[in-house]
């Protein structure tokens, strides 16, 4: 006499566990840190789970950047912004041209004041930051309604 093993049951109880095993933070893989100009710099946040890494992250930094375009009374994630960044009074970047990757770019900016210019689509937007040391800084950029994120910037 032979037993039938019903193997969908046991098929989707072993992925079941194979993903609890794996845990909530294996579906949430953060972007990599780079390196330009003598800064270290990470971008992204595309998605909910590493927008929400991103968000946990940005404390740990001394400067974080957000871009959005207003979308009807929101506000929706930008992507794709070019930013350069100077020290206050100086002409030369200490960040040149960096391409953020997602709506939030953090560096690890020495303290002082910095000007900070993001292009979208051909629009570019300015903003002074200043980083204190051991207190993180934030700066916003948001676009007008109907910027077009698709056009390059």
């Amino acid at each position: 006499m032979f037993h039938r093993v019903a193997t969908r049951p046991l098929l989707a109880a072993f992925c079941l566990m194979g993903g609890a095993l794996l845990g909530p933070g294996a579906h949430a893989a953060g972007p990599p840190p780079h390196s330009r100009d003598g800064v270290e710099f990470m971008s992204g946040g595309i998605g909910q789970d590493q927008a929400r890494l991103m968000e946990e992250q940005a404390p740990h930094w001394p400067a974080t950047l957000e871009f959005a375009v207003q979308d009807h009374g929101h506000s929706a994630f930008a992507a794709n912004v070019h930013v350069t960044v100077r020290q206050a009074g100086h002409d030369e970047p200490v960040l040149r041209n960096v391409t953020a990757e997602g709506p939030f770019l953090m560096a690890r900016l020495a303290p002082g004041h910095y000007e900070v210019e993001a292009t979208l689509a051909g629009q570019t937007l300015r903003r002074t930051l200043t980083v204190q040391s051991g207190k993180p800084s934030r700066a916003l950029f948001l676009w007008p309604a109907g910027t077009d994120m698709g056009a390059p910037s």
